[in-house]
């Protein structure tokens, strides 16, 4: 089922974000989160793309493998970075012959050592032009439903919120069906992200991106990573904390519950968790909110 079918069901959804392991090891453990996590219903899955494409096998594969196998929808992440069109092209084709109905299309993060993302010839240079590249494709054009990456604290690289948000546009207008946003801490600065792109016409789905605090160091380096704002509270209880990792995780399981039902009370359409291929702290906070009964379809 399309991504924009789930939404369009009028009912709350919830999904959780995996990246390809790196070994076979690693695989056999991500199947047992996956499946683990399957007892809760979710809307759908999505599994991340390295850069340059260096998971691309492994991202499609583990797509085809979730959704046939385990019996739950799967998106598959598409960046930019490295490919010109005619391998994304290609891409397409894989996905549509391996049965992929849904695609997180971004831009991508540069790779690493390098500050600057520079498209390749004949790439792209934005996630919208993805976004059109696919919407306009005579083969694909119809054959995928779409989400795209929101920022509520502004992307890193563009320090201007109001042109963050007109980038934002540009993908919906694009065609677009749906915005998961960058993890945040403070659902004011969600709050407010949503009210401002309203304001611009943007009508789809906005679902809230959470990743629950679970180790302190591994939290800040992702918020830095970001641009994300990590509030008084939970600063204070990293350092408290320190590496006593049960407490840590404790916390983060707490901030991440009151977070969520705030957001829900507030009429969000569904919640996004990454997860980091663990199953404990999002297990834990979709039982503390009851989402296998209010958000399951």
């Amino acid at each position: 089922m399309k991504i924009a079918e789930l939404y369009r069901h009028g009912k709350r959804t919830f999904s959780f974000e995996f990246f390809p392991p790196k070994t076979d090891e690693g695989e056999v453990k991500l199947f047992e989160t996956v499946r683990h996590l399957k007892a809760l219903n979710p809307s759908f899955v999505s599994v991340t793309y390295g850069a340059m494409g260096t998971t691309r096998a492994n991202t499609i594969r583990i797509v085809e493998r979730i959704k046939g196998e385990v019996g739950i929808e799967a998106a598959a992440h598409l960046t930019c970075v490295g490919h010109t069109r005619d391998e994304i092209e290609g891409v397409l084709g894989e996905l549509c012959e391996r049965g992929v109905e849904n695609i997180v299309a971004l831009r991508g993060d540069p790779p690493k050592g390098e500050t600057e993302y520079k498209p390749v010839p004949s790439g792209f240079k934005y996630a919208a032009d993805l976004v059109r590249f696919i919407r306009k494709h005579p083969r694909f054009g119809n054959r995928f439903s779409l989400a795209v990456a929101g920022y509520p604290e502004g992307h890193i690289e563009c320090p201007d919120k109001e042109e963050d948000l007109k980038h934002l546009k540009q993908k919906v207008n694009e065609g677009a069906d749906a915005v998961i946003t960058q993890l945040f801490f403070c659902n004011e600065d969600f709050f407010h992200f949503v009210d401002r792109a309203r304001r611009i016409g943007i009508k789809i789905p906005i679902v809230p991106g959470i990743m629950p605090v679970t180790h302190g160091p591994q939290i800040q380096r992702f918020a830095t990573m970001c641009g994300a704002k990590i509030p008084e509270v939970m600063q204070d209880a990293i350092q408290k904390f320190g590496e006593d990792q049960a407490s840590v995780e404790a916390f983060g399981i707490e901030h991440a519950t009151k977070q969520c039902k705030d957001l829900l009370q507030n009429g969000v359409p569904g919640i996004h968790f990454y997860t980091l291929n663990k199953s404990h702290a999002t297990e834990r906070i979709c039982l503390n909110l009851d989402l296998a009964e209010k958000c399951g379809l």
